[in-house]
Order: structure tokens, then sequence, then C-alpha cells
């Protein structure tokens, strides 16, 4: 029955996942298609104007579109990777895999002109599943995103550290938006708990804390900082 349960738990989890990265596609797409919209405007105005267009004009207009059609591309790449089921452990570069997470979710976050800082004091390997390690970072980075909007907090900042020790890869993701209450600081990785979140489903720490426990066998922690919240990953190095 806790097998069933937390299946069904995932499965929630994945589909709340599935919502939340169909909205930072449309977030992703939505600046290079006004990019693209804007060169073809540019060649339709010179040529009702002026009826022609220089061969440089159109060769520069063909580059671009073919540099906004790759970034669409990989884009693509990079949703179809975060969820895909991994098969197996494979060994990973810590901060490349976060490059890829904040890809996906850099739009949402410039779009609230919420200030990304990442500091990489050690550039860990570990060994686990990359992609469920990216959910992980993912809905951290996007529940500090959310109480940072809720909280209408002036000069909003997200910053993620990178640092190891002799056995373990950690990872810090902080905020500036104020903190957790210390009477829910032991609750927040219950299921189904949400407090601030109009639209939260209770069950994203919940499930980051499994991933991160039972799967890589590590320890996700929360804690309160001088300036808001702070989780902590840490999962084994790479032997």
């Amino acid at each position: 029955n806790n097998r069933l349960k937390d299946e069904m738990m995932f499965q929630q989890s994945r589909f709340a996942s599935m919502g939340e990265m169909i909205g930072n596609i449309a977030h992703q797409w939505r600046q290079p298609l006004m990019e693209l919209s804007s060169l073809f405007i540019n060649i339709e105005a010179q040529l009702k104007l002026n009826g022609k267009v220089s061969s440089e004009e159109i060769l520069e207009s063909i580059g671009k579109s073919n540099d906004i059609t790759k970034y669409m591309s990989n884009t693509i790449n990079d949703f179809q990777n975060f969820f895909s089921k991994d098969k197996e452990k494979v060994c990973f570069n810590v901060s490349e895999q976060i490059n890829t997470s904040i890809n996906i979710i850099s739009s949402g976050l410039k779009k609230n002109k919420i200030h990304l800082d990442i500091v990489i004091k050690k550039n860990p390997i570990v060994c686990g599943y990359k992609n469920e390690y990216s959910q992980v970072v993912i809905n951290i980075v996007n529940n500090a995103r959310d109480m940072l909007i809720e909280r209408k907090i002036e000069n909003p900042k997200i910053k993620i550290f990178i640092e190891e020790d002799d056995d373990t890869a950690v990872l810090r993701i902080s905020d500036n938006a104020g903190g957790i209450e210390e009477e829910m600081l032991s609750k927040i990785f219950e299921p189904f708990f949400t407090k601030e979140k109009s639209n939260g489903t209770g069950i994203g720490l919940f499930m980051s804390k499994l991933i991160i426990e039972n799967n890589m066998g590590g320890k996700l922690l929360a804690i309160n900082n001088n300036y808001g919240a702070e989780f902590i990953i840490v999962v084994p190095k790479a032997v």
C-alpha cells in the first residue's frame, strides 16, 4: 500500500511538473518567435516600400532565423531529456546539470526580473539519475520564484552555490524572500503540505526529498538564513 501510495504521488508530481514545463516552453519560445516575426516583417516592409531587398540583408536574415530555430530545437531537446525516464545511474558534472536545469526555467525568472547568481566554488561529479536531480533543482528554484513573486520582494534574488567536501557534493539554493515560518520548517517535506502557494499541490518537496534520499543516497534539508530560505542538497561524490 505504501509503495502504491508513493507511486501515485510520484505520478501526480510528474503531471504537475508537466504543467509547469508547458508554461516554461511557452516562455522560452515566445521571445524567439517574436524575433522570427520581426525578421519577416522587416523584409516585407522593405519589399513594399522599395520593391527589392539586397542579397546581404536576405542572407543576414536567413542566418539569424537559423540561429533562432536552432535555439528552439535545443529547447525541445532539453525538455525531452527532462521527461525521459532514467534507466540507469550515470555519473554527471553538477554544474553542467545545473546549467541544463536553469536553461529550462530561465525565461520565467527573467520575466519576473529575478536575479539568479550561480557560484561554483568546487565542481564535483556525482552518480545518480541526472534528470531526477534536475527535477529537484527546478522544483526548489520554482518554489523560490513563487515566494518572491507572492511576497512582492523588491530586488528579488536566487543564489545557487556549488561546493564539495571529502565525500559529498553540496548544492545550496537560497533566496531573499524572508524565509519559512519556524513551525513550518519541519512540515514542508510532508506530502500534500502547502501553505502560501495559491496553486501549489504540496507534493513537489515531498518528491524531491524521496529522489535525493531514496534514489541518490543523499540528504535534502531546509533552513532559514538572514535573508530567506535555503535548501541544501547533499549527495555522495562519484568514487
